[in-house]
């Protein structure tokens, strides 16, 4: 069974646990932020901060909300980002999270670009070059323990458990309260369904969630992938040519030089 979270966005308060919890269990430093040089919540995600709370105001059917969204990897069931990994950096596990592989690696940044919802990180002040991304906590499912984020969450906002248990639960709620939650359960379709879901008293589209629409994605970028070797034996073969040319003309010149000294001489 796959594992997943459901985040209840009238039930978030903005403490960020969630986002302390996560800093703590994968010893991730403070960010200092472009506010005056202070340590400060970051606007986005990064290579040391792989979830963060967004504030929202929005004014939706006469009601004014102020919606703390939890952002990070949504875990997708068909993730682009691993299709997209030419050394397997990037791994769906069996349980649901998709996991990220340091020591295999290159820092080619491909999972960065395929990725629906701008979750992978390049880490700049790494000498390595590497990314960084929310792992859903692997090390501590395979221990039987929940995520960290969702351990701290002080009002139940994250619940952790089966992804079919949570769409029923999802469901539930918003039947049980068509005045308080919008009719969609955001990551249930989108890109072929995710293992991050949502339900929220406004639009999604009012909050910044991206439309990704249904569709799967990794065929596209398997199709990128798959012209990769080809692009790249081309630009070989291009580089080669100039090579070439620029290699004969210099020895066509030399020689005309060599001729035009024996004529003078």
């Amino acid at each position: 069974m796959t594992k997943a979270m459901l985040i209840d966005l009238s039930k978030c308060i903005g403490c960020r646990s969630c986002q302390a919890a996560c800093k703590q269990w994968h010893d991730l430093p403070a960010e200092i932020t472009h506010n005056q040089g202070t340590y400060q919540n970051p606007p986005q995600a990064s290579a040391k901060t792989l979830t963060f709370i967004a504030f929202h105001e929005v004014e939706y059917q006469n009601k004014f909300h102020w919606i703390f969204a939890k952002n990070q990897c949504m875990h997708c069931e068909h993730p682009a980002c691993v299709s997209a990994c030419t050394v397997g950096a990037l791994t769906k596990t069996p349980e649901g999270p998709v996991i990220y592989d340091a020591d295999t690696c290159i820092g080619c940044r491909y999972c960065e670009y395929a990725c629906p919802f701008d979750v992978p990180k390049y880490d700049w002040e790494s000498p390595l070059g590497l990314i960084n991304k929310c792992d859903m906590c692997y090390d501590r499912i395979q221990d039987g323990e929940e995520p960290a984020c969702a351990k701290a969450c002080p009002t139940d906002a994250i619940l952790y458990g089966e992804r079919d248990d949570l769409l029923a639960q999802a469901k539930k709620r918003i039947a049980e309260n068509p005045d308080k939650y919008v009719n969609h359960i955001y990551g249930e379709h989108e890109v072929g369904g995710t293992n991050h879901l949502y339900i929220s008293p406004v639009p999604f589209s009012e909050i910044g969630f991206p439309d990704v629409g249904t569709e799967v994605i990794p065929r596209y970028a398997e199709a990128v992938v798959k012209q990769t070797p080809t692009i790249a034996v081309g630009m070989a073969a291009a580089a080669s040519g100039l090579f070439w040319f620029l290699n004969r003309r210099e020895k066509n010149m030399k020689l005309a030089e060599k001729e035009d000294e024996e004529v003078k001489g």
